[in-house]
């Protein structure tokens, strides 16, 4: 039996995340490279995964997307992807799951609970069927090696070791 694939839609889906700058306001960014895929019908029961290009961060400032990408923070040229692979996916009511799996960052692989949102099925003008979701999630970046900061001459630090994660995704059955 051919097990049934989900692709994301990239045209659809965003990758974002936010980070406590100066410990007072949130800095966004995204990731704007990324595949993800569901194996199966029923995406409880499936493996879900995703591949993301650690260099199409952007933050909409050049010289931080420039520091980002550099060893202090995802060293892309030896770490080029990030990686996330499911374990189970768990129902936590109606529509809403508790995802985990195991995210690789700079080649450290860790746990992590993505509170997940499904948003349903509906077929588009051209006859694909979709399936949307909402993910949230937050890591430590200091359990990836991502541990470059500034301390700051009123007290505190620069960058806040707390990510929030956030995705708005489609997929497209294939």
């Amino acid at each position: 039996m051919k097990t049934t694939k989900w692709a994301i839609d990239p045209t659809h889906s965003e990758i974002t995340f936010k980070v406590k700058h100066l410990m007072i306001s949130n800095v966004k960014g995204e990731f704007r490279t990324f595949r993800a895929n569901i194996d199966g019908e029923d995406f409880t029961n499936s493996t879900i995964s995703a591949n993301i290009d650690a260099s199409s961060i952007s933050t909409n400032n050049e010289d931080r997307d420039t520091h980002l990408k550099s060893p202090d923070f995802f060293e892309v040229e030896n770490y080029p992807e990030i990686t996330f692979v499911s374990t189970s996916i768990k129902k936590v009511k109606d529509n809403e799951f508790q995802l985990v799996g195991d995210i690789t960052i700079k080649g450290v692989t860790k746990e992590i609970t993505l509170d997940t949102e499904f948003g349903g099925y509906m077929k588009d003008p051209y006859g694909n069927e979709k399936a949307g979701f909402s993910i949230n999630g937050k890591l430590n970046r200091k359990d990836f090696g991502l541990n470059w900061n500034s301390a700051l001459e009123a007290g505190g630090v620069m960058v806040g070791n707390e990510i929030k994660i956030n995705a708005e995704v489609q997929f497209v059955k294939q």
